[in-house]
């Protein structure tokens, strides 16, 4: 586990392993007003006493029409700043950075105005959506958003932002050229987001990270791929490959590849540009994210759901033991009840075996 275990350096924050723990919504962690749950200072505690040489805390809403889910932390108003404080100095009390994802879902919100780069309508949990082309007053308005809440991270204490740009998000459909369909300078997502990078980092100090979520095929890897170098040439300190838009885009990988094609996707963008990538999806045991690893030379692997079934999983990976993992459930049990997640219960099983012999 050699790989996993190196240590890097993103701006001037030392990341002490390949594990990152990447953003991952958690409907117990704020009220309906945004304000951070004692629950969410408990959790990213459990998170970063795991060992995870980075936590990007969960999609942390910019504004209330951004909403996905009713119970999101926000950072919309300087009221919320202390909340996400006590959860950045909980995780820095154990040694361990922590950027906070901020997002907008734009059509696929929960608000009663969806806004959108252009007219889409989208399918979410079963119910259609219509969302309408924000106005250039909404488009600025929307981006001063983005600044102001990276700002507040900043001050809360936090290392760094990372932009949700993927995951059918407000963001991701302007980088879909099968979403975005505007005739204005908006057509070119990086009018609409190299705006929010420089604002962030005119607002905050030369050690502050600022990093994106991004979609590897957007609609295309060879789009994905050149979304990624024009974000680096406006900024970014940080690539985390996931997913675009669901049901517009075209993943890809070759035959032979052993991993998810996003994994693969991270791979290609590795290949073309400078700045540390992050790998995900379905990288559950120390074997597959050391492979993973080697296999695309990106910098991290994102350990997620795993990482819910058993918060030690980084330390217990990086010392050559076995942690649990995620078995893919078709419904997560562990969003309804941790107690009934297939993975925890097999993990308690297994340690239960191993005192008896």
């Amino acid at each position: 586990m050699k790989k996993l275990q190196d240590s890097f350096t993103i701006r001037q924050t030392k990341i002490g392993n390949r594990v990152c723990i990447p953003p991952l919504v958690i409907m117990t962690n704020s009220d309906e007003e945004g304000f951070a749950a004692p629950a969410a200072v408990a959790h990213y505690t459990a998170l970063a006493r795991g060992g995870a040489g980075l936590v990007i805390q969960e999609a942390t809403c910019v504004s209330p029409e951004g909403k996905l889910r009713a119970h999101q932390i926000g950072l919309w108003r300087d009221e919320h700043i202390p909340g996400n404080r006590a959860i950045a100095e909980a995780v820095h009390q154990l040694g361990t950075p922590i950027f906070m994802q901020i997002h907008h879902a734009g059509v696929v919100a929960m608000s009663d105005t969806l806004l959108c780069p252009s007219a889409y309508s989208a399918q979410v949990d079963g119910k259609l959506k219509q969302g309408r082309a924000m106005t250039g007053k909404e488009i600025e308005a929307t981006q001063e958003h983005f600044i102001q809440a990276g700002i507040r991270a900043w001050k809360a204490g936090y290392d760094g932002v990372e932009l949700h740009g993927c995951h059918s998000y407000l963001l991701c459909q302007f980088f879909n050229s099968r979403i975005n369909r505007r005739e204005d300078q908006y057509c070119d997502a990086m009018n609409f987001v190299e705006p929010i990078i420089q604002g962030i980092r005119q607002g905050t100090d030369s050690r502050f990270v600022i990093g994106i979520r991004l979609g590897c095929f957007e609609p295309t890897l060879k789009e994905g791929i050149a979304h990624a170098v024009a974000l680096e040439k406006a900024g970014v300190d940080f690539i985390d490959v996931s997913g675009g838009f669901a049901g517009e885009s075209d993943p890809i990988k070759p035959e032979a590849f052993p991993y998810h094609e996003f994994v693969y996707g991270a791979g290609e963008i590795k290949k073309a540009v400078n700045v540390p990538v992050f790998a995900v999806n379905s990288i559950c045991t120390p074997e597959q994210a050391q492979g993973a690893l080697e296999a695309t030379n990106v910098d991290m692997v994102d350990i997620g759901r795993s990482a819910l079934v058993d918060s030690d999983w980084p330390r217990k990976a990086l010392a050559g033991e076995k942690p649990g993992k995620c078995l893919h459930c078709a419904v997560c049990q562990w969003r309804i009840d941790p107690q009934k997640c297939a993975g925890r219960r097999l993990m308690e099983r297994e340690r239960r075996e191993k005192e008896k012999e």
